[in-house]
């Protein structure tokens, strides 16, 4: 075996070593939520899921205020009542 060929061989192993070494911390992707809740109150403007509560408007995006009690978007369940302002208008299961 002459030097390159040592060369391409421990160049080998390395990349293989750090190839594992990385699948081994690689961070697991969450599960799917099993239902999604409405959650109200936290939406930003322009960033709402659908229509506005109270019938205002019939489309995403059309918020115009940040953080209204009519505006609403779909959080995994459980969670909207875990981050400040939200309030769960409907809660709907997952496909």
């Amino acid at each position: 075996m002459n030097t390159n060929d040592r060369i391409r061989t421990a160049i080998a192993s390395m990349l293989a070593a750090g190839t594992m070494l990385a699948a081994q911390n690689a961070v697991a992707v969450p599960d799917a939520p099993k239902a999604w809740e409405k959650c109200a109150g936290i939406a930003k403007a322009g960033k709402n899921d659908c229509g506005a509560l109270d019938g205002k408007h019939a489309c995403a995006t059309q918020s115009t205020v940040d953080n209204s009690e009519q505006e609403w978007v779909y959080v995994p369940q459980g969670t909207c009542e875990k981050i400040t302002g939200g309030v769960v208008a409907k809660v709907k299961p997952a496909k």
